[in-house]
């Protein structure tokens, strides 16, 4: 067990939680789904903190453990369901974003991006409201970096034509 990612791992978690839970959210499209997720995800966090890479990104490790819960659920929710196996990543849903109260522009905006497919969606949360560089944001979802790309310049085509 490496003490030293464990350490990091127990020190650093409470500064992401708010990123996680964002994350969470935009995956989920629900407050109570995403505090269990954040929950999942810190739990699983401890766990594993042996497998962490100290020195390496936390948050990168953080957001890609929340990812696979979130996928883990959707799939056992389907066959919980009687649906049989699916490919999780095309079972994807989101409500809608809630309105903020305090700010029009806010609330447009993640109107617009609460209509994005569950995959754009992912990423313009990743790269513009993270701050992950595509590389990071391929990383954490799983694909290439041209997916990303190409997922990113789909959403602003989407976005910019429902003005």
């Amino acid at each position: 067990m490496s003490a030293a990612g464990a350490s990091e791992v127990r020190a650093g978690l409470a500064a992401h939680l708010v990123r996680l839970w964002r994350y969470a959210t935009v995956l989920s499209g629900a407050r109570h789904v995403a505090d269990d997720l954040v929950q999942a995800t810190c739990l699983r966090a401890i766990e594993r903190a042996d497998q962490f890479i100290p020195g390496s990104r936390l948050d990168s490790w953080l957001f890609s453990i929340l990812r696979s819960i979130w996928l883990n659920e959707l799939r056992a929710r389907h066959i919980r369901e009687g649906g049989g196996f699916i490919d999780a990543s095309e079972a994807l849903v989101f409500d809608g974003a809630r309105e903020i109260e305090t700010n029009i522009t806010a609330a447009q905006v993640l109107t617009a991006v609460g209509r994005l497919p569950e995959a754009q969606r992912e990423a313009v949360l990743l790269v513009y409201a993270e701050g992950y560089t595509y590389d990071e944001a391929a990383d954490i979802m799983g694909v290439p970096i041209g997916t990303v790309m190409s997922r990113l310049a789909s959403a602003r085509r989407a976005m910019s034509a429902m003005k």
